[in-house]
């Protein structure tokens, strides 16, 4: 079997987890990588077939995604021309996690695209969602990258197609310990923004990973240096607790090493919104923005010793993958009426 794998490439998380879910594939058939997007700090230690542009949303520097950016780098035009310019039929299956080219490719030439990504799941009606109705944002994630079939990662299991988070295995193998400082990535927020909200705390040790500088420096209690993955889970694995964004992968590795969190959702970003009500049900904390109302918050939270107690298993990937890719060849068997031995 020859297997597409689609990624999308904004933001660390969907190619954090593909460093498990591509060695899980390899199983099954052959695989080639695609990647689209951009504004991911992570590379893929696998060759990638296929960069594409995509479609990126751009973090901004105040809590948000930058609508300005995010509009001035598209490329329409690209976008239609890699749609049709991918091999698309070459491949008996596209695995899809959040990539638009290859998801519309397939959707349009009738190839078999399966969805395996966090996204998925957090559009499933059973998933918790925000007060807010965020029309724009479930839009946004029906139709971005569109699916028929689709198995989803989330903080909860709601459903048989739903599973906990991949925990990748460079965290699995950390040593955790209980250190003095606390760790922060807030990729949406500039420096400026993080010291004025952070140094009022002056009681912490303040380790900031920060999307928008390449040199690091010191300011009072804070430390800034720039994003680097193997620097990030050494600081990350001996903090005492841990400020981050809303995304998915970051908060379930600091959840899974037994790290007391609060999340910070982006604004305008209707995923994260999300991530923050789901994250909230396991009795994570979260805070709206950075801005002086939530001071008081982030005090209790630094006073508070509570530790959120999850179990995350280290196997997700291999029985996801599993899953997915024996329902999809029984599925096919079934056309031809032949099941398919150790798939049930």
């Amino acid at each position: 079997m020859k297997i597409l794998y689609a990624i999308q490439g904004t933001g660390n998380g969907h190619l954090t987890r593909a460093r498990d879910i591509y060695p899980e594939l390899q199983k099954y058939g052959e695989v080639d990588i695609l990647v689209s997007g951009c504004q991911a700090d992570i590379q893929l230690p696998f060759p990638v077939k296929y960069r594409l542009k995509g479609l990126s949303f751009i973090f901004g520097k105040h809590g948000g995604v930058s609508l300005w950016q995010t509009i001035k780098r598209l490329r329409p035009l690209t976008f239609f021309r890699d749609l049709f310019r991918i091999p698309i039929k070459e491949y008996d299956l596209v695995v899809n996690d959040f990539e638009p080219v290859s998801a519309w490719a397939a959707k349009l030439r009738g190839v078999p695209c399966i969805a395996l990504s966090h996204q998925s799941a957090v559009i499933h009606p059973d998933a918790p969602k925000p007060r807010s109705k965020g029309w724009f944002g479930r839009f946004i994630l029906k139709y971005y990258a569109p699916f028929k079939t689709h198995y989803g990662f989330h903080f909860k299991r709601f459903d048989d197609h739903i599973f906990p988070p991949v925990i990748r295995k460079e965290v699995q193998q950390l040593q955790p310990e209980n250190g003095k400082h606390y760790t922060v990535y807030l990729p949406a927020y500039d420096d400026n923004a993080l010291i004025r909200f952070l140094h009022r705390f002056k009681k912490v040790e303040w380790q900031v990973f920060s999307k928008h500088n390449k040199e690091a420096f010191q300011f009072e209690n804070i430390s800034i240096a720039p994003i680097e993955n193997e620097a990030f889970l050494q600081s990350l694995a001996g903090c005492s607790a841990a400020l981050l964004g809303a995304g998915f992968e970051g908060p379930a590795e600091a959840l899974y090493l037994k790290k007391k969190l609060m999340v910070v959702p982006m604004q305008r970003q209707y995923e994260q919104q999300c991530n923050a009500a789901a994250i909230a049900t396991l009795g994570v904390p979260f805070i709206s923005s950075l801005s002086a109302a939530n001071f008081k918050a982030v005090h209790q939270w630094i006073e508070s010793g509570t530790v959120v107690d999850v179990h995350f298993p280290k196997e997700t990937a291999a029985i996801a993958v599993h899953k997915m890719i024996g329902d999809f060849i029984n599925k096919t068997a079934d056309n031809f009426h032949k099941p398919i031995p150790g798939f049930s």
